[in-house]
């Protein structure tokens, strides 16, 4: 019986360690199942237009989600230039970026003329599409007359040098980067590569993720090995932070908002009353802001929210809400949406919450200010309680009226001091016939005889 019982013991310990085991596999096998099939990531980011603060802010982002993603980064060249302290701004991120930085002019038919050119030279891998050129690197100075090339011997040389030196880098012609910045250079695709300043031609997208699988890049943090050719593709879209800025960058509408709103300024300082110089200076700063004159977008968007929140607090002190109080809504809705951070780890839901928190919150603000003011202009327009006073109602007599001595009489259950021409005793009823300033003039409802005068 004991024998048995030992056995049965025994059995019993052997299918305990069974399920354990059975439990704890199936989580590992899935692990490694999903560690098998976990795909690679390649973030493509465009620049399309003139490279200006917002082409920094956008980078910034879509640079960020890469190397948490620890993939590679396609940057899309399609630009005619611009500004070169956000082309240096770039260039410096690509230098410390943790992931490869590919520069690709794309699509067919493409440029990447001055800036772009500047930028695709920093790239840790340079390539084009067909039928697509770069060059042209000799700055512009914007004058009165409109653009003039900038022949200064010190500016050229220093250019120069600085793209000699990012070829150098990265083992591209250096002669064609001087010529580029000396003579304005232009080259093709083909010429491109044939001289060494690129290092694919790839007629797509797919194309160039099966080109540069593999490759070993030298990056900020150590060498980087490649894996593109299967890897998902994440096409970066602006936030509702970089649509912003896009549109302020715009260099016609940033000159434009910096001009008018100059003019507008001095007009506004010159001219009674509060208006012109409100407005005059919200472009002024937008202006700024658009420009990169004011490089800290942050710091820009925390001066158009205490802006804002000034002309709130100023239009809720002062009647009517007009151009002060619409100004600083607008400044606060602005300033709450370029003021975000660009480097948090977070999700992308939570960062759309942000988003709309961002707009509903000064819209809810903006609201109760107006409101308010509604409330305020409402409370000021209202008549006067006295004009509401219609001859020939009722009042009752507090104290004894006579023609020498004016008395109190309760109306509609307020106070109000009466005179009348005749003595009308406590209590009695009057009629109201007139008024004089904050005295109502007052006789008996019901005329005494004259045995009652008596």
């Amino acid at each position: 019986m004991s024998s048995k019982r030992c056995l049965l013991r025994k059995h019993k310990t052997l299918f305990l360690l069974l399920i354990l085991v059975f439990l704890l596999t199936p989580p590992s096998i899935a692990f490694e199942k999903e560690a098998s099939q976990q795909k690679h990531l390649i973030v493509v980011v465009n620049f399309e237009g003139t490279i200006s603060q917002m082409s920094v802010e956008l980078f910034k982002e879509a640079l960020t989600y890469a190397e948490e993603s620890n993939g590679p980064l396609i940057l899309l060249l399609n630009t005619p230039g611009g500004s070169l302290d956000a082309t240096f701004e770039i260039i410096k991120l690509i230098e410390s970026s943790e992931v490869p930085v590919i520069g690709y002019v794309y699509p067919s038919g493409a440029t990447a003329w001055s800036a772009g050119t500047y930028i695709l030279f920093s790239t840790h891998i340079a390539a084009m599409a067909p039928h697509t050129i770069i060059g042209s690197c000799q700055p512009i100075a914007l004058s009165f007359s409109g653009g003039r090339p900038v022949n200064d011997t010190k500016t050229i040389n220093a250019l120069t040098a600085f793209l000699v030196e990012r070829a150098k880098m990265h083992n591209r012609n250096e002669t064609v980067a001087k010529l580029c910045v000396q003579e304005n250079l232009n080259l093709d695709n083909e010429e491109a590569k044939k001289w060494g300043v690129i290092e694919f031609i790839a007629n797509s997208i797919d194309d160039l993720k099966i080109k540069i699988d593999g490759l070993t890049v030298l990056t900020a943090s150590g060498n980087f090995t490649i894996r593109s050719k299967d890897a998902d593709t994440i096409n970066w879209s602006p936030s509702i932070r970089i649509r912003v800025l896009k549109t302020l960058s715009e260099p016609m509408i940033a000159f434009f908002m910096l001009m008018v709103g100059l003019y507008l300024l001095i007009f506004g300082l010159t001219s009674p009353g509060v208006g012109g110089e409100v407005v005059g200076g919200i472009l002024l700063l937008l202006g700024l802001i658009g420009l990169g004159m004011i490089k800290d977008v942050n710091f820009g968007a925390l001066l158009l929210i205490a802006l804002g929140a000034i002309l709130l607090l100023y239009e809720l002190f002062t009647p009517g809400f007009g151009i002060v109080g619409g100004s600083g809504l607008v400044c606060t809705l602005i300033g709450s949406l370029l003021l975000f951070p660009r480097e948090w780890a977070i999700s992308h839901e939570w960062i759309t919450t942000l988003y709309l928190a961002s707009i509903t919150i000064p819209l809810l603000l903006g609201g109760f200010f107006i409101f308010a003011a509604y409330k305020v202009i409402k409370a000021r327009r209202k008549p006067p309680f006295f004009k509401h006073v219609i001859k020939g109602e009722e009042a009752v007599v507090v104290d004894e009226i006579t023609p020498e001595k004016p008395g109190f009489v309760i109306y509609r259950g307020e106070y109000w001091k009466a005179r009348s021409d005749t003595v009308i005793k406590q209590n009695e009823n009057v009629i109201i016939v007139g008024k004089e300033g904050p005295i109502l003039i007052v006789k008996p409802k019901r005329e005494k005889t004259r045995e009652e005068q008596k």
